[in-house]
């Protein structure tokens, strides 16, 4: 039962995966895989590489750009399910594929094409055959770890945290301490090293520029002090991630291991709460610092699965109140789990839920793109030199979008100047643009007028085009708000200023990228 069901969930992913259009961030990776490098500004290069093969095979299209997660999210489930099998059973085995499917964070990680879905692909995969090389102490199994984690390092750069959490497990319990006197363990961090190198190349050669995105955006060049309110929504974003019961279940379960209090506790219960607590906790008192989103954490929610199935699925002789309640809890936790996941995917592709435009993300992150392409291609014809018109935006993630869904797909750029570092700034320089008009967006005209006139010699006044909402049919009123509203523009004569400037000097990212 539990493999049907990760093969059915598979299918239907991969079928969904072409209803709805490219969230901007998807978009963005998909131009990286036009741009395919040893490493990339924002994360290392898997995300590229997948959907660089996929599209060889598939195609231009969303399907071939999700591909890569989705057939990741089906890999990291497979894994859970088998050390649940292995270790506690099929009962648990079904209870663990049930949930993983369930879990609305998962199916986010699964269905959009970012690092996060191939992280957890590559943490499920060590995190299985790490404990399997502590029961087994087969070399093998250590390689495969170390594969894995390697795998993962080139995904994204959480899956750092990996090897010491596993190798406290093993400090810890005395039964397995000896496994560390061996080749296997140090065999395998090796080999994931290895696997890392071309990251490690590519930073040399560009400062160190994806290591200072990451200690900016932990926070490093910020003066410590304790901002509850980033820990609020850290709080709230799991919760809504994981479903409000699913989330306290997991919290419940993951005192098992600690407690000990019932016969038949397993070592893996251990490995698992070493495996997954330690990661919430760190990024828990991260949001104490610094704004912390919702999907950092994912990894550390997969062996809380399995602890979850099996507290609900494994027969004790003398089950304390602790289980009983997680017992009770589980059922509901299950269907309401569902019950959100299934009507989030619903209102992906068919909006129905009753909230305001303004605030409905989801709608407005995939409703209007390949209407704003049609529009940038009709205004792109209508210049001087349409071949030597560039297409632009203010944002990396709409210039990426655009370039996806304007007809040919053309190359566009992002006019990084007032933002932030991205892999735009590896791409293009004033060099490549000087004295070339343009058409482009931007999200709001007062503001962005003032900035094309410093950039472009001359800027026409731009056309408003407002995004709105289809397909409510109880809830949309002629009155509503447009999701988003964009303005175009037609520029001539660019006079340089495409790439990023910091506005400090000690700005920890401010490392030339070229």
């Amino acid at each position: 039962m539990a493999w049907t069901l990760l093969l059915g969930c598979l299918v239907l992913r991969i079928l969904y995966s072409s209803l709805f259009l490219l969230v901007p961030d998807e978009a963005y990776y998909w131009q990286w895989s036009r741009h395919l490098s040893l490493g990339y500004h924002d994360h290392p290069p898997m995300i590229a590489w997948t959907i660089k093969l996929a599209t060889l095979i598939l195609g231009q299209t969303e399907t071939a750009v999700r591909l890569p997660t989705v057939l990741a999210l089906t890999v990291a489930s497979f894994y859970l399910t088998l050390a649940a099998q292995r270790w506690f059973g099929a009962q648990v085995a079904f209870y663990t594929a049930l949930l993983t499917q369930s879990i609305l964070g998962f199916n986010a990680a699964g269905l959009l094409a970012t690092p996060d879905g191939l992280l957890i692909a590559g943490w499920a995969g060590a995190c299985y055959h790490v404990a399997a090389a502590y029961e087994t102490g087969r070399l093998s199994q250590w390689l495969l770890g170390g594969a894995w984690f390697g795998f993962g390092m080139l995904s994204k750069y959480t899956m750092v945290l990996f090897p010491p959490l596993a190798f406290a497990f093993g400090l810890f319990h005395p039964q397995y301490r000896r496994r560390l006197a061996g080749i296997g363990p140090y065999a395998g961090i090796v080999l994931g090293i290895l696997m890392f190198m071309p990251v490690i190349i590519w930073n040399i050669d560009s400062g160190w520029s994806t290591f200072r995105h990451v200690a900016h955006k932990g926070g490093a060049d910020r003066e410590w002090a304790i901002q509850f309110r980033y820990f609020g929504d850290f709080v709230g974003s799991q919760a809504a991630l994981l479903s409000p019961l699913g989330f306290v279940l997991l919290l419940m379960a993951w005192f098992l291991p600690l407690k000990k209090t019932y016969p038949g506790h397993h070592w893996v219960l251990t490995y698992l709460f070493f495996t997954s607590f330690p990661v919430i906790a760190a990024f828990a008192l991260l949001s104490l610092h610094t704004r912390v989103e919702g999907n950092w954490a994912a990894p550390g929610f997969l062996g809380a699965a399995v602890i979850v199935a099996a507290a609900a699925g494994r027969r004790f002789d003398e089950p304390s109140r602790w289980l009983f309640f997680i017992k009770k809890m589980w059922p509901w936790a299950a269907v309401t789990s569902y019950g959100l996941t299934l009507l989030v995917l619903l209102h992906l592709v068919y909006p129905v839920l009753p909230i305001p435009s303004s605030l409905d993300r989801l709608s407005e992150e995939t409703t209007g793109w390949d209407i704003l392409g049609f529009k940038l291609d009709v205004l792109q014809q209508s210049m001087p030199d349409p071949q030597s018109t560039f297409i632009f935006a203010f944002k990396y993630q709409d210039a990426s979008t655009l370039a996806f869904y304007m007809p040919g797909k053309p190359e566009t750029v992002s006019i990084n100047r007032w933002g932030r570092p991205n892999a735009y700034d590896y791409w293009w320089d004033d060099r490549d643009l000087i004295g070339m008009d343009a058409v482009g967006i931007s999200s709001d005209s007062p503001e962005y007028m003032e900035r094309l006139r410093q950039v472009f010699a001359t800027v026409e006044p731009p056309q408003k085009v407002a995004i709105y909402r289809a397909g409510i049919p109880f809830f949309q009123h002629k009155t509503e708000a447009p999701l988003s509203e964009y303005y175009i523009y037609r520029a001539f004569g660019f006079k340089g200023g495409v790439g990023w400037e910091p506005r400090d000097a000690t700005d920890i990212r401010a490392g030339a990228p070229k």
